[in-house]
């Protein structure tokens, strides 16, 4: 039976005190209750004190989810607002220290801490996350295998970290380097099937590296508890547009290869390391750069492999109504993603708190009702 190809989007944002423009923890303000009585469980806090996501509930369409995300955007910069804050969505700040950062008082947390301590401590980190449902497992697994391929190509659309501790790092994605410090993260290899996969869970179960399949962080997985295949490799970009866009994408690839999968026509399947050298160069050089086409063995620039996976996707974009929102990926290409926009106003300005101030125009744009594109070609130089 095909999969409902059902939809879930989370989104995590920096909570900014608009004086500073650095972190500030909301535990202290009514921001998180307020947002549980008006938003319920589609808002949650996260493992530091100025991190609060949102979470769409399960869509049956891209439509729908973009309604469900647009909603959940405006409410938390309006009560955010209200308590003298700002939401940011970019998936490192420019300039805050993690040293100075509260941890919410949550047990999952402080379990996460007491394992990990420092590396726990320092993953000050703000991320995108797209859950599509595939019930059937077996499927899940091997569109999953495939998927892997896509990783970098997704990551690299995605970028939105270039600062760290008020350092431009040379990066795209510098999240991804904070974040490869904890263990069972980056790319999976593949699985010849589902039991193979649970029976690798159950012995890190038994061995004590893990008490449960949440604890396994792979850019992309198997959710532990939803009929979902989860996207966790993005950054978490500035525009509404962009976020729909890349998660248009992600259900595009995840709805081609099952059409492949469904035909008995299989994807060719690379392992781990392969990938990893791209998911490197997406995170170094995002859309700017080269990445690797392993049945050619050759290097391409990224818009041009872009043009080829766009084309790959198309047969699938009209059946899934996902032509509208896919189509913001020419201008993201065109405009630059989030990171390259915040190494542009950077440049610009010398001043990092430009940077949050454009990152927050961003945030809002298209989103609430006063919000106006913020520099629609921030500089185009």
């Amino acid at each position: 039976m095909r999969p409902s190809f059902t939809l879930g989007i989370e989104e995590e944002y920096q909570t900014i005190d608009p004086e500073t423009r650095d972190l500030r923890s909301h535990i202290e303000t009514e921001l998180l209750s307020a947002g549980k009585r008006i938003l319920k469980e589609r808002v949650k806090a996260e493992l530091h004190q100025s991190v609060v996501e949102v979470g769409t509930g399960v869509c049956k369409t891209i439509q729908e989810a973009r309604a469900d995300l647009r909603e959940l955007r405006a409410n938390i910069i309006e009560l955010a607002k209200r308590n003298g804050l700002r939401i940011a969505a970019a998936s490192t700040h420019p300039f805050a220290d993690w040293k100075t950062q509260e941890i919410y008082p949550d047990p999952r947390y402080q379990t996460i801490v007491a394992d990990m301590q420092q590396v726990a401590r320092a993953n000050l980190i703000f991320g995108l996350h797209v859950h599509v449902g595939i019930e059937d497992k077996e499927t899940l697994i091997h569109i999953m295998n495939a998927a892997r391929y896509f990783v970098p190509h997704i990551l690299a659309l995605s970028t939105n970290s270039p600062f760290w501790l008020g350092l431009d790092t040379g990066l795209k994605s510098y999240r991804c380097k904070v974040f490869d410090k904890f263990p069972r993260t980056n790319l999976p290899d593949y699985f010849s099937s589902y039991s193979e996969y649970e029976n690798m869970v159950k012995l890190l179960i038994q061995t004590n590296c893990i008490d449960n399949a949440k604890k396994i962080w792979w850019d992309i997985r198997p959710h532990p508890n939803f009929s979902t295949l989860e996207f966790r490799v993005m950054d978490l970009p500035m525009r509404l547009d962009e976020t729909m866009a890349i998660t248009a994408l992600i259900l595009a690839t995840v709805a081609k290869l099952y059409k492949l999968y469904e035909a008995n026509q299989g994807f060719r399947l690379y392992r781990r390391m392969l990938i990893m050298e791209n998911k490197w160069r997406a995170a170094r050089y995002g859309i700017e750069g080269k990445l690797i086409d392993f049945g050619k063995r050759i290097e391409v620039p990224f818009r041009n492999l872009m043009a080829e996976y766009l084309e790959l996707v198309d047969d699938v974009l009209d059946d899934l109504g996902l032509r509208q929102d896919i189509q913001y990926i020419p201008t993201i290409l065109e405009r630059g993603t989030g990171a390259d926009r915040q190494l542009r106003v950077f440049r610009q300005t010398g001043d990092l708190r430009k940077v949050v101030d454009y990152i927050i125009e961003e945030t809002e744009a298209g989103v609430t009702s006063s919000s106006e594109a913020s520099a629609a070609v921030v500089g185009q130089q």
